[in-house]
């Protein structure tokens, strides 16, 4: 079953126009979730409205969104009146400016959607974009309603199809400066960042997400195993907290020395990989 599209709408370059969708990159069907239960039942529960003055339950339709406009004062605002609220942006991503995507800041960089035509019609217009792009090793700018809020986004090839990635606003991103300046200047040692060097080469690697393994959620499911079979929670061992290194230039000798090499990445459709559990098979087998 193909996903459901994020959004629906058109890209425009200039006068040329195709109609798109977007579908989000990331899932969290895979993740492990809790309800919440009454204790004494077993029953789930279910959140309900409670007006914050009388303390009594809504009525289903009595809830109304507000804007607080002063102290206590509220502007009411309909769904349908927010539904009428529509730009440009609502419903047609003009791609106004070009920037090679490597300029952008990676603290500016959001949320990941794939970008694909949304129509037979529209595939040609949609390839004549996305191939004038690659040709140009470049990535388009635009705005995009998404969420009941404008988003500024960066749009870029990736294949036959192309990858949006919203931006973060400039006010609300928190400069490097406000943090990174209370650092002090500190002057390294040649030899030692040269030790540093070799281990990095050590442990040189392939990226390869497949290899990437969430411990966490492998300990909450051993714990729902260990529940369902009536027994009692598995106790984990801590993992021991380092502490800060006393003496740098023997703690990078030793790891220099301690013969630790970086694992081989499997190259993807390996029998390792073929070997290793999906996360929806550990879901069933707990």
């Amino acid at each position: 079953m193909a996903p459901r599209p994020a959004w629906k709408g058109y890209l425009k370059l200039s006068l040329v126009t195709c109609a798109i969708e977007l579908t989000n990159v990331v899932t969290h069907a895979e993740k492990v979730s809790f309800r919440i239960l009454n204790r004494k039942t077993g029953n789930t529960v279910k959140r309900i409205y409670v007006d914050a003055e009388s303390g009594k339950p809504l009525e289903e339709g009595d809830e109304i969104k507000g804007y607080e406009v002063e102290d206590g004062a509220f502007v009411h605002i309909e769904e349908d009146e927010i539904e009428a609220v529509q730009i440009e942006s609502s419903h047609t991503m003009n791609l106004d400016g070009f920037v090679e995507k490597s300029s952008i800041q990676q603290i500016y960089l959001d949320t990941p959607y794939y970008v694909s035509p949304a129509d037979k019609v529209s595939e040609e217009a949609f390839a004549v974009i996305r191939d004038a792009m690659v040709a140009k090793k470049m990535a388009g700018l635009a705005r995009i309603v998404l969420y009941s809020r404008e988003r500024p986004v960066v749009v870029e090839p990736l294949g036959k199809g192309m990858v949006l990635t919203t931006l973060r606003y400039d006010n609300t991103v928190r400069q490097p400066a406000s943090v990174f300046d209370d650092i002090k200047a500190t002057k390294t040692d040649d030899e030692m960042i040269d030790l540093a060097e070799h281990i990095i080469d050590k442990k040189k690697a392939r990226f390869d997400p497949s290899k990437f393994d969430d411990k966490y959620e492998d300990a909450l499911l051993e714990l729902i195993r260990a529940k369902k079979a009536g027994k009692k929670a598995p106790k984990t061992k801590a993992a021991p907290k380092p502490s800060n290194v006393v003496n740098l230039f023997d703690a990078l000798k030793k790891s220099l020395s301690s013969g630790e090499q970086a694992k081989p990445q499997a190259k993807a459709g390996s029998q390792a990989k073929r070997a290793k559990p999906t996360a929806a098979a550990r879901r069933k087998s707990a």
